[in-house]
């Protein structure tokens, strides 16, 4: 295999799914517009109080943004399951954990990506301190790789089940919560005037962590899955 191989695979492998993804906007569009709903909703039945919506802010968004991550989580290998894609994956003459990795990778991209982009704003909406924005928008920069990463596995395992998305709630929600308590963490310390960088630093050293790990992991599910 030449050194140009790999990469034109993973490069040919990304522009697919990302074209997929572009075609079923619905799929894509979807944990957006629940983010969305999901976040001013809770200004509507709690009432317009400034303050209070400023304390609520940082864990509205990122349970929210969570929640959200767990809705476009079930269309990730499902398709190419239907369709025998995954079974060529498995068959093919590169690395599945890179391959896997690639696909994840054009997941968040297409679902994971815009919930960061439009978080600032959700925000804003809900009164958060401009000091605590931009750390909600790295928390999420970093949190949201990670929930694609170790979603994937559960999904992974999941994916040839009749119930899959009930047993992948069970089995990846309680691996979110640290994701979700060092970010809200983070957002509140910079809200209250105080340092979020060692909160920020766990997040960076769990996704360090995830690219690391969960590539092999999701391989292994996936062969798991469909042997």
């Amino acid at each position: 295999m030449s050194s140009a191989t790999l990469p034109a695979a993973l490069l040919a492998l990304l522009l697919r799914d990302l074209r997929l993804a572009v075609r079923n906007r619905s799929e894509a569009l979807a944990p957006l517009l629940f983010l969305v709903m999901v976040t001013t909703l809770f200004p509507l039945g709690l009432g317009p109080d400034p303050k209070q919506l400023a304390v609520i802010a940082p864990g509205v968004v990122w349970v929210a943004a969570l929640l959200a991550s767990m809705l476009s989580l079930n269309h990730l290998f499902s398709n190419d399951f239907l369709d025998g894609t995954l079974e060529q994956l498995t068959m093919a003459p590169y690395p599945l954990p890179a391959l896997v990795m690639v696909k994840v990778f054009a997941h968040w991209l297409s679902s994971g990506l815009p919930l960061v982009l439009v978080t600032p704003v959700l925000a804003i909406a809900l009164n958060l301190p401009s000091q605590s924005i931009g750390v909600m928008f790295l928390s999420l920069l970093l949190g949201t790789p990670i929930l694609s990463m170790v979603g994937a596995i559960g999904v992974a395992l999941t994916v040839g089940l009749r119930r899959g998305g009930m047993f992948l709630s069970m089995l990846v929600l309680p691996l979110f919560i640290p994701v979700l308590i060092f970010a809200t963490a983070a957002v509140v310390n910079a809200a209250d005037g105080m340092s979020a960088a060692s909160n920020l630093y766990f997040l960076g050293a769990m996704l360090v962590l995830a690219l690391t790990l969960t590539p092999y992991a999701m391989a292994a599910a996936l062969r798991i899955s469909l042997s």
